[in-house]
């Protein structure tokens, strides 16, 4: 689950990490108000979970009341990325001497956290690895070790961060890094992280990701989730318990198995498709699931073709099978769907699904030959 930045700098301030004073405003006459509260200048930001709000004109600086209500007025419903603003962060402006950036995440190969600290904050790490990787500061953690001051102290250096900053950095990062932990994140971002002409460090921007299998610990998050930007199509798989990612193609693809409905959605694209969602159906597919699945992938008008994409393995092949065909017996389904099954008992599956084959039902033996047909039967209909 992705914060927005009111709400990474909110968990932030639980972890002891300096923020700027602010707080989250939903209408011109709130930010105002805000404001007044603050005491001027503040900036007024748009909350979306994009990057780019800046040069979209997202972000501005207000020195009085008239300028942050024209400002809120501008911002609050504005459309940054296809992402409609619908609530903004006011804070009290900050004098900036330097930025820098820092984050902690997991390297899944190195199978450890990886921390990251760079002197060039305030634009995105992916064009400072691309320009001057050398600018990156990169330390392996051992997530049972942990991260000692020691650490802190040597990556604030090795990222040559100034020498009146290092203090607070470091004093920061082992805050980050507790934030990340105890706080069960996939990451955690300041960018920038800023040096004030007073020799503070503290956190200019928020990004945190949560990590969902971890929110039994966390029945706090159900606040957080509650204002979490989500399509139709993203608030239905939740409300019915399946991992779905909308996308913005015309392939609808339901799989079992996050690896392969993530490879499913890479043959689309290769085979000169584009997916309309990543949707795990996880490692069983029975009628309710398969009927589930269904009705968030036609809720879905961009949707010109259904791939469902099943290795049976505990799950087998005929109950698969007749999942999907009491799935089809529930669920109006207006577009051709192409089925690959393999695994356990497949050509038992196989026969019982010959049985309901036509126009809207097609199968496929292999995962490319369910791909290409999948594309072509979505270029017939368009």
């Amino acid at each position: 689950m992705d914060l927005f930045e009111y709400q990474g700098k909110q968990y932030f301030a639980r972890y002891g990490i300096p923020v700027s004073p602010g707080d989250v405003a939903l209408t011109p006459d709130e930010v105002v108000a805000t404001a007044d509260r603050l005491g001027y200048p503040v900036v007024v930001k748009a909350q979306v979970q994009v990057g780019g709000r800046g040069k979209a004109g997202g972000i501005k600086l207000a020195g009085d009341a008239a300028q942050a209500r024209a400002h809120a007025e501008a911002i609050i419903g504005m459309d940054i990325k296809g992402h409609k603003v619908k609530r903004v962060w006011v804070e009290h402006a900050s004098d900036i001497a330097r930025e820098y950036y820092a984050s902690f995440t997991l390297d899944r190969g190195a199978k450890k956290h990886l921390a990251m600290v760079s002197a060039k904050g305030g634009v995105e790490i992916e064009q400072v690895a691309e320009e001057d990787p050398s600018a990156i500061a990169r330390l392996h953690i051992d997530p049972f070790e942990g991260f000692s001051p020691e650490q802190a102290r040597r990556l604030v250096e090795e990222a040559g961060l100034d020498e009146e900053a290092r203090a607070g950095a470091t004093d920061v990062l082992l805050k980050l890094y507790r934030c990340f932990v105890e706080g069960d994140a996939d990451l955690v971002e300041v960018n920038p992280l800023v040096l004030t002409p007073d020799g503070r460090v503290h956190a200019l921007d928020a990004k945190v990701t949560l990590d969902d299998n971890a929110a039994f610990r966390h029945p706090e998050w159900e606040e957080l989730a509650g204002v979490a930007e989500m399509d139709d199509r993203e608030r239905l798989a939740r409300k019915l318990g399946l991992q779905y990612v909308g996308l913005d193609g015309y392939v609808g693809v339901i799989a079992n198995g996050a690896g392969l409905a993530m490879s499913t959605c890479d043959v689309v694209n290769q085979v000169g498709g584009s997916p309309a969602n990543f949707l795990d159906i996880g490692g069983g597919a029975s009628a309710e699931v398969m009927a589930n699945a269904l009705e968030v992938i036609t809720s879905d008008p961009n949707v010109r073709s259904i791939l469902v994409n099943i290795f049976g393995g505990i799950t087998r092949g005929e109950e698969v099978a007749n999942g999907i065909v009491t799935a089809l017996a529930r669920v109006d389904i207006t577009v051709p769907m192409v089925v690959r099954l393999d695994g356990t008992n497949a050509e038992q599956g196989r026969q019982i699904l010959s049985t309901v084959e036509g126009e809207k039902l097609v199968s496929a033996a292999s995962m490319m030959e369910a791909a290409r047909t999948a594309v072509e039967l979505a270029g017939v209909q368009r």
